[in-house]
């Protein structure tokens, strides 16, 4: 039953993040609120961009990351193709997005042997990484 719920509740609050709760009206920016939130944004460059075996294995080892408890919700993606301005970055290989309930749960992904695994196993792959951690205000 715990386990039941606790897919209900990361499946709602996934959708509610993504604005698509199909029982609920649209909801707009304004009204989403994610107070007390810490999100976690990596982004990673492949030493070899066109290599397709390495972008896979480290797309796997990220989906395997997303099993550390702490996480709320989760999103990993590649470049879009959005328009090329001065301020967009189109430069990183995959991008990696966490979402925690505190600090304290971050803090605690930081040590969870699922994410040291994940560094040990996968650094080899990357040339540089780069973090953005933001609360809210």
């Amino acid at each position: 039953m715990k386990n039941r719920r606790s897919f209900i509740k990361k499946l709602a609050a996934s959708a509610t993040f993504a604005g698509l709760l199909p029982l609920a009206k649209k909801a707009t920016a304004a009204e989403v609120k994610l107070q007390g939130t810490l999100i976690h944004h990596v982004f990673f460059w492949l030493k070899e961009p066109a290599n397709e075996a390495h972008k896979k294995q480290l797309v796997e080892a990220l989906h395997q990351l997303t099993k550390v408890k702490t996480i709320k919700v989760s999103h990993i993606g590649f470049p879009a193709s959005t328009e090329d301005r001065d301020v967009v970055d189109h430069s990183y290989s995959v991008s990696y997005l966490a979402m925690f309930d505190s600090q304290s749960d971050q803090d605690s992904y930081q040590v969870d042997p699922i994410h040291l695994k994940f560094v040990e196993e996968n650094q080899h792959l990357w040339s540089k990484v780069v973090v953005y951690d933001s609360t809210d205000i």
